[in-house]
């Protein structure tokens, strides 16, 4: 886990692609207004909106042994 607020979030994400971080959570605003945080992919850069109450469950099936198998296949 690392907090970040430097520079633009294009940048930050970039960033955290060079090391090799599988997934960025941002905080940011709509965060305040709806429990929701933004969950980027690196393999596919897809992000969604993930309510804080479901982010620990997406999480920990998204780095499940299982799920990391299947994308191996």
């Amino acid at each position: 886990c690392r907090y970040d607020e430097k520079d633009s979030v294009g940048k930050r994400y970039r960033r955290m692609d060079a090391i090799g971080t599988p997934y960025c959570i941002t905080v940011d605003g709509q965060t305040l207004e709806d429990n929701t945080v933004t969950v980027r992919d690196r393999e596919t850069m897809e992000q969604q909106r993930v309510s804080i109450d479901e982010l620990h469950t997406m999480i920990s099936r998204e780095c499940s042994l299982n799920n990391l198998l299947k994308k191996l296949v």
